[in-house]
């Protein structure tokens, strides 16, 4: 039978659930090409706060337990069993600590100043992987001196911004050891440098968000990463004689109070920290609609009950000062808040004078009123004799304070994050081989939770619209609730006029998972029009899952769904904290839809998806008994593709945590082949 003469309806009609003509359907599918016949109609999206108001009343009912639990402790045995209980919930959300393999540490420069000297110097945080800091030492000291490590917050020449040069020196020239380094993607530390050693994606953030998404497939957290530089920097400053190593600290703003904070709760060597501009309340940040980088988002954290002070709390009763700004982003209530909850704590320890707050009238910045702030409290903790003022400093030029050559480690050789993210999946293949169907199904089952799936959902009939130029003549919206506070948009296409429930009766239907918009792809989608018009009689319907198409989020910033730090990657990240990943919400949706078309007798189900909508539906279709038929376009070829690569566009919403520690979307394939799949066009990396 020629293509010319594959009819299309006999393309998808059922015989015994396969659909005819399925071999030459990619062929067919993808020779045609789609001319838009209407004038372009803005996609609906009437539920555009509904994953905003779900993710804020799952974090304030874990807020309150943790309040809750909080204001249970009574004594300072309660107090000491709450801190050794955060040292362990935060070990478990950022993972065991690698191996310390040398340093290899080098000076390669010396800047002579007048009261002190910087020394420009390379370490190696893990083999082949370089980091660059500076050493600040004081001359004419006397004896070991209180040591500082210094984290920087977001900028693109890391160390050598003003903010943290400042409070380097000024902590130098009041006589402390200070060694304050690049963070991973700014300053030296580029990981994705193009010819000219500038970063080609966009030094900090974009930096941070690209290799650190990316980790997650291979089970790995950026927040780890940056932390054991910080620990291995500490592990340097302690190799030197100028160094008291019972009077070291740590502090950082923005990015670097991030770190400062993470570095308090996974590493007991400190004995005073002060994170300035980022300590408030993860729910303070959800509810403000304040995204945070991946480094930001620590895996679990919120189904561990941690919260931002918790870090702090690990290092109980050791000083620590909250640095915060009335005018900042980062919301100054949940600063107060959190200081209170910790000075109750400190107090049961008998240690309330060790913690303390200091609110900064300006906006978010290590300005020079909160530095002072800081020196105060760092004479308080190591007994010394110093003023608190800011002495006069000198800012010096970037140059002055590269560690290598040219600026970058690159040049030097260094190995990236990607680089070892590469090689861990390579290993995480050869020791996981391939996965039978039996074994990826149950993998499957414990990723996507499905104890509370509902198998009758609750379901309520919106009013058709007669403006959306739908392929058939009514298209009927259905809320199918798949869980409290969402719902799962799914249309009913008609050739008639309809306004009730479905009419129950084919076992056969077709149920399309968008990849952004049902709406949208009911008038432009080729494959879904194909498909339509090859149904004949048979039952059509398309869903958008949360998050997408008629959900998709309106918050953070306008129009920010699809840049890399927006509203799409919002909500993924709070679920990876929540220990809940998009993937497996949108694939509970994809079944507990499918369960609905059971209770209407649809027993034998084409899923057919595209794109983003292609790994949900790839899960659902493994977990549920009704698919007997699975189309996928534009799927992700395998997610150890996307971790070999340099650059990829797949969201974070698309990636699954841990999943290379468990399975590969081929292992989901080869096990769908049973239910007849067919892909079309797969998507690599890139798309």
């Amino acid at each position: 039978m020629s293509l010319a003469r594959v009819s299309r309806r006999q393309m998808l009609q059922f015989t015994g659930g396969q659909a005819l003509g399925v071999v030459v359907a990619q062929q067919l599918w993808s020779s045609r090409t789609h001319a838009a016949e209407e004038p372009t109609l803005p996609a609906l999206n009437r539920f555009p706060r509904m994953m905003q108001e779900y993710y804020v009343d799952r974090v304030r009912e874990i807020s309150e337990q943790r309040i809750e639990r909080l204001n249970a402790l009574k004594t300072k045995a309660d107090a000491e069993a709450y801190v050794q209980s955060v040292q362990e919930r935060i070990r478990e959300s950022f993972g065991p600590e690698p191996e310390r393999t040398p340093l290899n540490a080098r000076v390669t420069g010396v800047v002579e100043r007048d009261t002190y000297r910087i020394e420009n110097v390379i370490f190696e945080s893990r083999p082949g992987f370089l980091v660059t800091g500076n050493l600040y030492v004081p001359k004419g000291e006397n004896g070991p001196r209180p040591g500082v490590i210094g984290t920087c917050g977001h900028s693109h020449n890391g160390k050598a911004a003003a903010d943290y040069q400042s409070f380097a020196q000024g902590l130098a020239r009041r006589g402390y050891v200070v060694l304050i380094y690049d963070p991973i993607g700014q300053g030296e530390r580029f990981q994705y440098p193009d010819e000219h050693l500038k970063s080609h994606v966009g030094a900090g953030v974009r930096e941070h968000l690209m290799a650190g998404n990316q980790q997650y497939l291979v089970g790995e957290f950026l927040g780890s990463w940056r932390a054991w530089d910080g620990i291995r920097a500490l592990d340097y400053l302690l190799t030197r004689d100028e160094v008291d190593p019972e009077r070291v600290g740590v502090t950082g703003n923005s990015g670097g109070g991030t770190m400062t904070t993470w570095l308090c709760g996974v590493e007991q060597r400190w004995s005073m920290g002060a994170p300035a501009c980022f300590v408030t309340e993860f729910r303070r940040n959800l509810e403000n609609e304040l995204p945070a980088d991946t480094e930001q988002c620590p895996p679990k954290a919120l189904a561990l009950g941690l919260e931002h002070e918790d870090f702090l709390a690990a290092m109980a009763p050791k000083p620590v000062m909250i640095l915060a700004k009335e005018k900042d982003y980062f919301d100054v209530r949940g600063s107060e808040a959190a200081y209170e909850r910790l000075r109750r704590l400190y107090g049961l320890l008998g240690a309330e004078e060790n913690i303390g707050l200091f609110v900064g009238p300006t906006y978010h910045g290590y300005t020079q009123e909160n530095r002072e702030a800081m020196y105060g409290w760092f004479h308080k903790a190591t007994d010394t004799d110093a003023p608190a003022d800011e002495p006069e400093l000198t800012i010096e030029k970037d140059e002055t304070l590269w560690c290598t050559p040219q600026g970058q480690v690159s040049a030097e050789g260094s190995r990236t994050v990607m680089d070892f993210t590469r090689e861990l999946a390579d290993d995480l293949k050869q020791r996981r081989d391939d996965v039978d169907a039996a074994e990826v199904s149950d993998r499957l089952r414990d990723l996507c939770r499905l104890d509370d799936l509902p198998t009758s959902p609750r379901v309520r009939i919106l009013r058709a619209r007669s403006d959306r130029k739908a392929p058939r003549r009514s298209v009927v919206p259905y809320l199918v609730e798949t869980e409290p506070g969402i719902q799962a948009v799914v249309y009913r296409l008609y050739d008639e006029r309809h306004y009730s429930r479905p009419t129950p009766g084919s076992k056969q239907a077709l149920l399309y998972v968008s990849h952004r918009s049902s709406d949208a792809e009911l008038r432009e989608e080729p494959m879904l029009r194909e498909a339509i018009q090859g149904a004949g009689d048979l039952p059509v319907y398309t869903v958008d899952l949360r998050g997408m198409g008629e959900s998709q989020p309106d918050t953070t910033n306008p129009d920010s769904y699809l840049s890399a730090y927006g509203s799409d990657f919002f909500y993924a990240a709070h679920g990876i904290m929540l220990d809940d990943p998009y993937p497996a919400q949108r694939t509970r949706d994809v079944l507990a839809v499918l369960n609905w078309l059971g209770t209407l007798g649809h027993t034998e189900v084409h899923l057919m998806a595209k794109g983003w909508g292609s790994i949900p539906a790839t899960y659902a279709a493994l977990l549920h008994q009704g698919v007997s038929q699975v189309t996928l376009k534009h799927a992700l070829t395998s997610y150890h593709d996307l971790a070999h690569a340099d650059e990829y566009d797949w969201p974070l919403s698309s990636l699954t945590p841990g999943v290379l520690q468990r399975f590969d979307l081929p292992d989901c394939y080869r096990a769908l082949n049973a239910k007849h799949l067919t892909r079309i066009e797969p998507w690599g990396p890139k798309g």
